[in-house]
């Protein structure tokens, strides 16, 4: 029995999507921007770690931003990816397009369309590394955008 990865999930829907809707376009936009925020903030507020969002919209079609997570236990994964849906539905009344992941704890991937959470443990995301996989992305630190910007904190 194999098992898809959540990217990999993410993809082949992704792939069968665009084939059936060819003219689907997804530019960056402050809605976009403040979905990013308020992931980020929700993971931020069950503690995640090393919480940095990639600005993918200029170099894939597969959103505008991820917002890659850290959480060090199953435990504390799901309940970031639960901070992130419940926050996300009740500030910008938005609902995933699909969650994977959830009952493994290892790598939950969010996907909202335009931007698409990653929660891992450690050691995934140390051994998935999104970051350098996507490093032609701009970068942007949670930590520093809160420090430059005290509204980003609340």
């Amino acid at each position: 029995m194999t098992h898809e990865s959540p990217l990999e999930a993410l993809l082949s829907t992704r792939l069968a999507a665009d084939a059936s809707a060819p003219h689907l376009t997804l530019e960056t936009d402050s809605s976009s921007d403040d979905l990013a925020l308020a992931i980020a903030q929700a993971a931020d507020d069950r503690k995640g770690g090393d919480i940095v969002l990639l600005k993918v919209a200029d170099v894939s079609y597969l959103a505008d931003y991820f917002v890659l997570v850290t959480g060090f236990s199953h435990v504390q994964v799901r309940a970031i990816a639960n901070s992130i849906e419940q926050t996300v539905k009740e500030k910008l009344q938005r609902v995933p397009v699909r969650i994977e992941g959830q009952a493994e704890g290892n790598w939950v991937l969010i996907d909202y369309g335009d931007v698409i959470a990653h929660i891992f443990l450690e050691k995934d995301r140390e051994f998935y590394n999104l970051e350098a996989f996507w490093g032609h992305a701009e970068r942007l630190s949670f930590a520093a955008l809160q420090s430059a910007s005290p509204s980003a904190k609340g």
